[in-house]
C-alpha cells in the first residue's frame, strides 16, 4: 500500500511550527530520558532472566567478579552478548525503519520495503549453499554486499535521478519478489543448505557473542550517526518534492544517503540476527504519536525504544518456552502481524 502524502506537518522543521503541549521540547526531553532509563531496565532484564533461573547475586558476579564457573560463562557470554546485539540490531532496525518512512512517505513502511533485507538474505544464503560459509564473519560481507546490491538496483529502476518515493517503493517491491523466489528455490534444491540456514532465517539472537558484537558494531554505529544527520533534510523530503526543492533541500543527495544508512543499518543488523521483521514498523508508529512528525525528535526515540521492543521480545521468548526458548523474530512477527494488520484497517476507514 502506497501513500504519497505529506504528514501533517507543514514545515521541514518542526521547531519553527505551534507544537502542542505534549510536544514542547522539554516534555519530548524528559520523554527521552525515561525511555533510555526503560532500555537499561530492558537490558538488565534481558541479562538476569533466561531459560535457566538465576539468581540476582549470581548475575551481578558473573558481571563483575566473573572466575569461569558454569554460571558466570552464562552471563557473561551468553547473556551479555545476546543483549548487546539485541541493543544494536534494535536501534539499527528502529532508524532503518524510520528512514524508509521519511523517505518513500509510506508510514506502513518497514526496511524490507526497498528490498534491502531481502537483498541481504539473498546473499547470505547464496554464499551458505554455493560457498559452504559457515561464519557469521562470513555472512556479514555478504549481507552487505546484497544489501547494496539491491540498493544500487532500486535507485536505478526507481528512475535515477527522477527517482519518486513511489518509484523506489514500486522497485524494491518487485525485487523483494524476484528475491524471495530465489531464497524459497535454493532452500528447496538444497536441503543441507536449508538445515544450516533455517535458524537464521527465523530471526534470533541466540548465537551472539561478543566478537561478533564488536565486529558488527562499527557498521551499525556508522548507519545510526549517519541517518540522525540526515533527520533536518529528511523533514524536507517527506513534505514532497516540489515542497522541499523550494526549501532548498538537495533530494538526490538526500535519497542516496539515506539509502546508504539503510544499507548499513539492515545490512548489519540482518547478517547477525537474520530478518527480523515488523521492529522498524510499530516503533516509529508508536513514537510518531508523541513527539510529533520532527524526525529530529522520531529518530533518537526509535533508536532507544526499539532495542526495548526486541529486548523485551526476546526475554519473553525465552520465558514462555522454559526450558526451551522462541526465537525473537517468531516473537515479533506474532506481535507485529496484529499491529499491522490494525494500521492497515485504520488508514482505510480514515480515507473513508
Amino acid at each position: 500500500m502506497l501513500v504519497d502524502s505529506p504528514p501533517v506537518d507543514s514545515s521541514p522543521d518542526a521547531a519553527t511550527a505551534p507544537t502542542a503541549p505534549g510536544r514542547r521540547p522539554g516534555v519530548r526531553a524528559a520523554g527521552l530520558g525515561a525511555s533510555l532509563v526503560l532500555l537499561v531496565a530492558v537490558a538488565v532484564l534481558g541479562i538476569a532472566v533466561g531459560a535457566k533461573q538465576i539468581p540476582l547475586d549470581q548475575v551481578w558476579h558473573g558481571l563483575f567478579h566473573y572466575t569461569g564457573s558454569d554460571t558466570d560463562v552464562v552471563i557473561r557470554d551468553v547473556r551479555l552478548p545476546r543483549t548487546l546485539l539485541g541493543v544494536l540490531a534494535g536501534a539499527a532496525l528502529g532508524l532503518a525503519g524510520t528512514v524508509m518512512q521519511a523517505l518513500t512517505r509510506n508510514p506502513l513502511a518497514d526496511p524490507g520495503v526497498l528490498g534491502i533485507n531481502a537483498g541481504a538474505s539473498a546473499a547470505v544464503v547464496s554464499a551458505i549453499s554455493f560457498l559452504g560459509v559457515t561464519s557469521l564473519a562470513g555472512y556479514v560481507w555478504f549481507a552487505f554486499a546484497g544489501a547494496a546490491v539491491v540498493s544500487v538496483a532500486v535507485y536505478v529502476l526507481g528512475g535515477t535521478r527522477s527517482a519518486t518515493p513511489v518509484r523506489l517503493a514500486l522497485a524494491g517491491t518487485a525485487l523483494t519478489a524476484v528475491l524471495t523466489g530465489y531464497l524459497n528455490a535454493v532452500n528447496l534444491m538444497d536441503s543441507a543448505a536449508l538445515d544450516r540456514m533455517r535458524f537464521w532465517t527465523v530471526g534470533s539472537l541466540a548465537t551472539a557473542t561478543l566478537p561478533t558484537v564488536t565486529r558488527i558494531a562499527p557498521f551499525l554505529l556508522a548507519g545510526a550517526a549517519l541517518a540522525l544527520l540526515l533527520a533536518r533534510p529528511l523533514n524536507a523530503v517527506a513534505l514532497g518534492d516540489d515542497q522541499a526543492r523550494a526549501l532548498g533541500a538537495r533530494l538526490t543527495r538526500t535519497r542516496v544517503l539515506a539509502m546508504v544508512a539503510v544499507t548499513l543499518l539492515c545490512g548489519g543488523a540482518t547478517a547477525v540476527c537474520g530478518p527480523i521483521v515488523y521492529v522498524g514498523l510499530m516503533v516509529p508508529h508508536a513514537v510518531r504519536a508523541l513527539t510529533g512528525p520532527d524526525l529530529r525528535w522520531i529518530l533518537p526515540y526509535s533508536a532507544v525504544l526499539s532495542p526495548v521492543l526486541l529486548v523485551g521480545a526476546d526475554v519473553l521468548g525465552r520465558v514462555v518456552a522454559r526450558p526451551g526458548e522462541l526465537q525473537v523474530g517468531i516473537v515479533t512477527a506474532v506481535v507485529g502481524g496484529p499491529v499491522f494488520i490494525y494500521l492497515v484497517r485504520r488508514r482505510r476507514m480514515a480515507q473513508l
